[in-house]
C-alpha cells in the first residue's frame, strides 16, 4: 500500500490527544501506523501546519492550537522526572516480594508525564501459577502505606505469571502501553515478555522496545525462603483459595457500583494466571474516544453523517 504520512500523523496526534498530549516529531515517528521515516513524516508535518489541520507548539505538534498544551507537557515531563527516580526504587522494592518476576512501570509516567494527581502504576510478573499469592502479600503492605499516605506510590494495577505472557487484547490502546512501559526489575522476564508480544509491530513498525537497563537485584534469603515453602501442593490451594476470595470480593464491588478515589468503576477481571482492569470500561472508552476523534479529524462529513445515521 502506498504511504499516507498524513493520515497516519493525525491518527498518532489524535490518540495522545485525548491526554491533552502534543508530540515531538521524533514521538509521532515512533507512534505512527505505518512504517516511514523522518525523511517521509517532515515534509507532511509542515503540509499539515501549513493547511491548519494540526499546530506546532515550540517542540510539539497538536491537533489543538492552544499553547497552554506545550506548558502543561513541558511541566509534566520534569514532574515525571522526579516521580521516576521514586518510581525504580519502589519497583526495586517489590521486586523483593516472593514470586515476583519483573515490574514494570505503566500509566502516564510510563509516558513521562505527571502532575500532582499522578500514581506509580505498576505492571507485574509472577511465577507460574502463583500470582494470587504475590498479589496478596503485596496488597496487604499496600495497606500499611495508607498510614504514611504513600498508597498513590504502590498501584500494583496489573498482574500476569509468566504462564501467561501474551496480552489477550491486541488493539492500539494496548500496543501503546506494552511499548511505553518502562522495565524496572526482571533478570531475563521482562525481554520475554516484549518478544512475546512482538504483535505490537502491527499497530506500531516503527516503535523500538524500551532500552532502559534494568535494576538487577538478587533474590533475598527472604524471598526464596518463602518461595521453598509454598512451591508445593500446599501453596495450590493457597493460590487457587486466594484467587477465588479476591474475585468473589471484587465481583461484589462491581454489582454495588464501588467508585475508586479517582472516581472511576472499580473492575477486576481475574483467571489463574492474571489480574488486570477490566476492558470493556477504561480501554473500551479510550478506543471509542479515539475512533471518534479519528473519524472527525479525518473525514468530518462522513463523521456528520455518521452521527445523523445513528
Amino acid at each position: 500500500m502506498p504511504v499516507q504520512p498524513e493520515q497516519s500523523i493525525i491518527k498518532a496526534l489524535a490518540y495522545f490527544d485525548i491526554f491533552n498530549y502534543p508530540l515531538t516529531q521524533e514521538e509521532i515517528i515512533s507512534f505512527l501506523d505505518q512504517q516511514m521515516g523522518l525523511d517521509d513524516v517532515a515534509p507532511a508535518l509542515q503540509r499539515l501546519v501549513a493547511e491548519k489541520r494540526i499546530f506546532r507548539l515550540g517542540n510539539f505538534y497538536s491537533l489543538q492550537q492552544d499553547h497552554a498544551l506545550r506548558t502543561r507537557r513541558t511541566t509534566g515531563n520534569h514532574n515525571a522526572e522526579l516521580l521516576l527516580t521514586v518510581g525504580y526504587k519502589v519497583g526495586g522494592f517489590l521486586y523483593q516480594f516472593p514470586f515476583v518476576r519483573g515490574i514494570g512501570i505503566s500509566g502516564s509516567l510510563s509516558k513521562n508525564f505527571a502532575d500532582q494527581d499522578t500514581d506509580i502504576d505498576f505492571f507485574i510478573i509472577t511465577s507460574a501459577n502463583r500470582l494470587w499469592i504475590a498479589r496478596t502479600l503485596m496488597h496487604l503492605f499496600k495497606k500499611l502505606t495508607f498510614i504514611t499516605g504513600h498508597q498513590h506510590w504502590f498501584c500494583m494495577n496489573y498482574f500476569i505469571d509468566e504462564a501467561a505472557l501474551r496480552i489477550e487484547e491486541q488493539n492500539i490502546f494496548t500496543a501503546i502501553e506494552i511499548t511505553t512501559l518502562i522495565p524496572v526489575c526482571g533478570n531475563g522476564t521482562m525481554d520475554a515478555f516484549f518478544k512475546t508480544n512482538n504483535w505490537t509491530a502491527c499497530y506500531l513498525p516503527n516503535n523500538n522496545f524500551p532500552k532502559s537497563s534494568l535494576i538487577m537485584i538478587r533474590h533475598p534469603w527472604y524471598k526464596k525462603a518463602a518461595e521453598w515453602m509454598l512451591n508445593n501442593r500446599l501453596g495450590n490451594i493457597l493460590d487457587n483459595y486466594l484467587m477465588k476470595l479476591t474475585t468473589r470480593r471484587w465481583l461484589q464491588k462491581e454489582q454495588q457500583g464501588r467508585l475508586n478515589m479517582k472516581g472511576e468503576r472499580m473492575s477486576l477481571r481475574s483467571g489463574k494466571h492474571f489480574s488486570k482492569p477490566d476492558p470493556s470500561y477504561l480501554q473500551k472508552r479510550i478506543l471509542d474516544m479515539y475512533k471518534q476523534k479519528v473519524d472527525l479529524v479525518i473525514d468530518p462529513a462522513s463523521s456528520v453523517l455518521t452521527s445523523f445515521s445513528g
